[in-house]
């Protein structure tokens, strides 16, 4: 019973603070399932399976909304599905030390970038809309794809990053697009690609479902209610948290 109220909580905070900044739900959740004894491959498909519930959270939240563009959300699900999937096929095949590491890097580079960009992503200015810039973008997001279906947290962050910056969309709108889209397609189609080749902890899932359900509603309700400079704060103390703790994991 511990356990599960444990889980409870700690899940629920991690996906509200993932809902809130677009990203980071694997800085609590996976290392929590790694620490009450799941062999890390069981704790990555059993935590896969869980964000896909922030994403449904996030997506009832946002739904109210009806801010999500049709055709750009294709875009970003037609390019990084399949990275997805490419990365959840080889991460049990391949030793992730160095790819954390970097990543880790990466991650914590994002936020001093995004602290140091004072005007970043605090107003909505649409751009790189013509073939070129989705071709570049979409590749971009491809390769995110690729990092999300292979390593357990923080590429959220990314992909919320990386539309603000190349497709001129502030803060707000980055985040609703990647808790739909990218919390619940892009990790529904790693949790799948992971079920299918590694053992799931069933049994914790209800705990952890409810709790991703409700942490990402609330999450995504406060980024909707909040303005662009907090949530630009709070992605900039998430991003270097995540980094810091990868780059620690990977030590």
């Amino acid at each position: 019973m511990s356990d599960y109220l444990i889980l409870l909580l700690v899940s629920f905070l991690a996906n509200a603070f993932s809902a809130f900044v677009g990203g980071g739900a694997g800085l609590l959740q996976l290392p929590l399932l790694i620490f009450l004894g799941l062999p890390f491959s069981v704790a990555l498909a059993t935590h896969k399976i869980a964000t896909v519930a922030l994403g449904v959270g996030a997506t009832l939240r946002h739904l109210r909304q009806r801010n999500l563009d049709l055709r750009f959300s294709l875009v970003i699900l037609a390019s990084g599905i399949p990275g997805v999937i490419t990365g959840a096929n080889i991460i049990l095949s391949i030793p992730d030390y160095m790819a954390t590491l970097a990543l880790g890097f990466l991650t914590v580079g994002l936020g001093i970038y995004s602290w140091s960009s004072k005007e970043l992503g605090q107003v909505l200015q649409p751009k790189h809309r013509d073939t070129s810039g989705y071709l570049i973008g979409s590749f971009v997001i491809f390769f995110i794809g690729i990092l999300n279906g292979s390593l357990t947290s923080g590429t959220g962050l990314f992909v919320t990053l990386w539309l603000i910056y190349w497709f001129g969309l502030d803060y707000k709108s980055a985040v609703a697009y990647t808790l739909v889209l990218v919390g619940l397609f892009w990790n529904g189609s790693g949790a799948v690609t992971l079920a299918l080749q590694t053992e799931v902890r069933w049994d914790w899932l209800p705990v952890l479902l409810l709790a991703s359900i409700a942490g990402g509603y609330v999450g995504a309700h406060l980024s909707i209610i909040k303005s662009n400079k907090v949530i630009k704060r709070a992605f900039e103390v998430v991003t270097i948290l995540v980094g810091a703790k990868l780059i620690l994991s990977a030590i």
